[in-house]
């Protein structure tokens, strides 16, 4: 009964043309404010749209800018660190040479020293056999003296030496010049 009723209602509502249906009229309606309010709206939404746009195109831009100046700061200081290795390795290279000269000089030095010393110590051996050589022979002139002394005091006559003193000094002048 009740599809009846509704079958009967429905057939008196669509007794009419379609323009006079409050159906009809409220769907225009919505449909002519959508269609009014949509060109602001789709403006506003565009503006915006528009506008974050270049938000995002700006902040990628800033991260590509920011991007090669890091690889520009990276290019540098990995241009400073070889640059600054390359010294390390001449510094240590030069230190190297200069220990190896120090050390040759070093060994020169002493090789000379010790060639000094030898020949200090050579010309003391030397001086020391001279100085002996001679105190030998200063005690062996002492000891002959001594010896000639008691052979002339005691074999000749006091006569005997004076006419040998007198006879020294007359020859003495001779063996001065």
């Amino acid at each position: 009964m009740i599809s009846s009723a509704y079958a009967a209602t429905e057939a008196a509502a669509h007794a009419g043309p379609f323009y006079t249906e409050a159906h009809f009229w409220v769907n225009v309606a919505f449909l002519l404010v959508i269609g009014l309010a949509w060109r602001p709206v789709a403006r506003a939404i565009a503006a915006a749209l528009d506008a974050r746009s270049a938000k995002i195109k700006a902040r990628i831009d800033e991260a590509l800018r920011l991007r090669e100046e890091a690889q520009e700061l990276l290019a540098t200081y990995q241009r400073k660190q070889r640059d600054a290795m390359r010294e390390a390795e001449e510094i240590i290279a030069h230190a190297k040479a200069e220990a190896e000269r120090l050390s040759r000089q070093a060994a020169q030095d002493l090789e000379q020293q010790m060639k000094r010393r030898e020949q200090m110590a050579l010309d003391r051996i030397a001086q020391a056999e001279a100085q002996a050589l001679r105190e030998v022979q200063n005690a062996a002139v002492d000891v002959a003296i001594g010896a000639a002394t008691r052979v002339i005091g005691d074999t000749l006559t006091p006569a005997q030496r004076g006419k040998l003193v007198d006879e020294s000094i007359k020859v003495l002048p001779g063996k001065l010049n």
